[in-house]
């Protein structure tokens, strides 16, 4: 009954129900004064309640019949639309069978058989759909057909039906818009925009002093006409505006030509016959919205490439730097004259600071630690207060970390982060050695906390490295960051005087990078260890700190035992012990690797926690660092690490043995 009432009322708009229940009211006030009324009453009352439903009822099918008159207006108008679309439309289900297709997409297919591009294209949307488990989604997909770019725009609609397996089926309405037109304007306009590009002759001061004089015109003039050729080429310009230096302006369209050919421009400028090898580094930048920005981008390429040793070049796109050549082993370029102004400026900065604190690398070694105490020496000289910044580790620094905790002088000098993060001030220094790489310092939240930076460096420049520095003493040609160290203090204008544990500490850091001075040794690195010689350094005593146990000897020989030989001269072995040092016992085991006969490259690789470490080392005929680059690493053409994080071993050695066979295809 109540439903009933409610179906009733619900014929009735509110205005109308307000209207007949004053009307009663009215009606029931009149019969209380004259009972004559009562009949009269109810009769009219009864009148107008019908009357009322007749009129609104005959409203409301007027409005329907509006509505439908409208609704069959409209839906001619979009069968129409449909059927005559100018954009290319067709229903099809999952399954590959077609329902409908519009007249414009019969048109543009005619010629075609269109079910050979449309199979892979619904077998594609309907693993997205499964995939996302969303029946609802919204299609955009690129193809190609028929040498044409189409965007496919679309929508999906569930079918009821299954097909013989009882999945899911769906029917698709896809646009296909062509975009050929577009791509190939676009296209045209990214080919026309300018790359800025800077070239530099690396060694012209050697050509300078070393050539003979009726020989050096005529050498400059072939190396300047061979990059001219270079980049006249490509229609560009170029402006000689150094004695050493060019700028160059071209379309960078013709950048992958010069990329196909890994820029052959560095191996034409070395084959120029001399007394000295020649080498060219090229930075280019398309980043940047103006000739200007695109300029001073290049510029910090620039500085990469020269940080990196030269004789490369460098492509920034997007952010991101992709290197080509670098194979050729540093030549030492250091001046007394630059150490000495190192010195002073340093010297300056601490003199100006408040306190002093030394950073390293994760896993500091010797090299790292020793060029600490150097710099911690330096500064107590200058008085001022000096802390390192650092959690060493005894495998890594042998028997010379119990002599340094032995010491008393340096027992509270060696903080850990949290006691680093105590000491600092606004005009606290932090130096940072052996290391430029945010990513790879010891305590990154150091580098946040502290704006007055140095670094002391010797590996090869990498794109994330540490900026807004005061001074970046960066020499790659260097053997080890305590060589560097070591220079600072011999050039000081003030009178530092290492104790025999600091001299002793450069000096191992020396003596380990450079193998027993026999990788990476110039004639700075003898002048630098015979200057801490002056100080009575026992180079026994040296060796024995970072003497191997017998225990890790055995490792070190189980490793070397089970190694596989790729190219007849690349040894690549795999530690397979879970152990806290095993970058340490990899390290070892890939120098040993170095000793045997016909063995010029080696990399053994082992588990550290979620990660996957590998050292390689080289004689030189073989460019490690280019090849660990590419794996995330970096280091020396000699000496190179790379951590790997989601990888298991077996897929850490399958990628590594791709990146050494793409490296020997690259230098064929």
């Amino acid at each position: 009954m109540s439903n009933t009432n409610s179906k009733i009322l619900d014929k009735l708009t509110s205005k109308n129900i307000i209207y007949i229940l004053v009307i009663g009211f009215l009606c029931i006030t009149l019969c209380m004064y004259d009972l004559r009324w009562i009949i009269p009453s109810i009769v009219l009352y009864i009148m107008i309640i019908a009357y009322t439903f007749w009129v609104t009822g005959k409203k409301k099918n007027e409005i329907e019949k509006h509505i439908k008159d409208v609704t069959s207006d409209v839906d001619t108008a979009s069968r129409g639309n449909l059927i005559n679309t100018p954009i290319p439309l067709v229903l099809i289900e999952t399954n590959g069978n077609i329902i409908w297709r519009s007249k414009k997409f019969v048109a543009e297919f005619e010629n075609i058989d269109i079910a050979t591009y449309l199979n892979p294209i619904v077998k594609e949307i309907k693993l997205d759909i499964e995939k996302n488990e969303d029946e609802s989604i919204e299609i955009t997909k690129q193809f190609n057909i028929d040498k044409k770019v189409y965007k496919i725009r679309g929508s999906v609609v569930k079918t009821k039906r299954r097909d013989k397996k009882k999945q899911k089926e769906y029917i698709l309405s896809l646009y296909f818009l062509n975009e050929t037109k577009y791509n190939e304007l676009f296209d045209s306009y990214t080919n026309s925009r300018p790359c800025i590009g800077i070239a530099i002759i690396d060694n012209y001061e050697d050509i300078i002093q070393r050539i003979l004089p009726e020989k050096k015109m005529e050498l400059l003039a072939k190396i300047e006409r061979e990059i001219i050729d270079w980049v006249t080429t490509t229609g560009g310009l170029i402006i000689k505006t150094e004695r050493d230096s060019f700028i160059y302006v071209f379309e960078q369209q013709y950048l992958a030509e010069f990329e196909k050919e890994k820029f052959n421009i560095l191996d034409k400028i070395k084959n120029i016959d001399t007394d000295i090898q020649i080498t060219l580094s090229i930075a280019i930048s398309i980043d940047g919205n103006s000739n200007y920005e695109k300029y001073k981008s290049a510029l910090a390429a620039m500085e990469i490439v020269l940080g990196r040793g030269g004789d490369q070049a460098i492509v920034r796109r997007d952010g991101k730097y992709k290197f080509y050549g670098g194979k050729t082993l540093e030549v030492e370029k250091r001046t007394k004259v630059k150490a000495r102004t190192i010195s002073q400026s340093i010297s300056r900065i601490i003199g100006e600071s408040d306190n002093v604190l030394i950073m390293g690398h994760r896993n500091i070694d010797i090299d790292a630690f020793g060029a600490a105490l150097g710099l911690y020496r330096f500064s107590k000289t200058l008085g001022k207060d000096c802390f390192i910044a650092s959690e060493p580790n005894g495998k890594s620094l042998g028997k010379f970390l119990d002599k340094v905790k032995n010491d008393e002088e340096y027992k509270d000098i060696i903080l850990n982060e949290e006691e680093a993060l105590e000491v600092i001030t606004k005009n606290t220094l932090l130096i940072i050695v052996d290391t430029h790489k945010t990513s790879y310092v010891e305590f990154p939240e150091l580098l946040d906390k502290i704006d007055r930076k140095v670094i002391i460096d010797h590996h090869r420049k990498a794109p994330d490295c540490i900026d807004n520095v005061l001074v970046s003493f960066h020499e790659v040609y260097a053997s080890s960051t305590a060589e560097l160290v070591t220079e600072i203090i011999q050039y000081s204008k003030d009178d530092i005087s290492l104790t025999l544990l600091e001299a002793e500490s450069l000096y191992g850091g020396i003596m380990v990078d450079t193998k027993n001075f026999t990788f990476k040794t110039g004639v700075r690195t003898f002048e630098a260890a015979a200057y801490l010689r002056k100080y009575g350094v026992d180079i026994i005593r040296v060796k024995k700190w970072f003497q191997a146990d017998l225990e890790s000897y055995n490792m070190i020989a189980n490793i070397v035992r089970n190694v596989e030989i790729h190219n007849d001269s690349i040894a690549v072995a795999v530690y397979e012990e879970e152990d806290e040092n095993a970058n340490l016992i990899c390290a070892k085991a890939a120098d040993e690797l170095l000793t045997i006969s016909d063995i010029t490259a080696s990399f053994v690789m082992a588990k550290m926690g979620d990660k996957v470490c590998i050292s390689g080392r080289s004689i030189g005929d073989i460019n490690v660092q280019l090849i660990l680059e590419k794996m995330g690493g970096g280091g020396h053409i000699t000496l190179a690490g790379a951590q790997l994080e989601g990888f298991s071993l077996e897929d850490a050695r399958d990628e590594l043995i791709i990146r050494i066979n793409e490296y020997l295809l690259e230098t064929e």
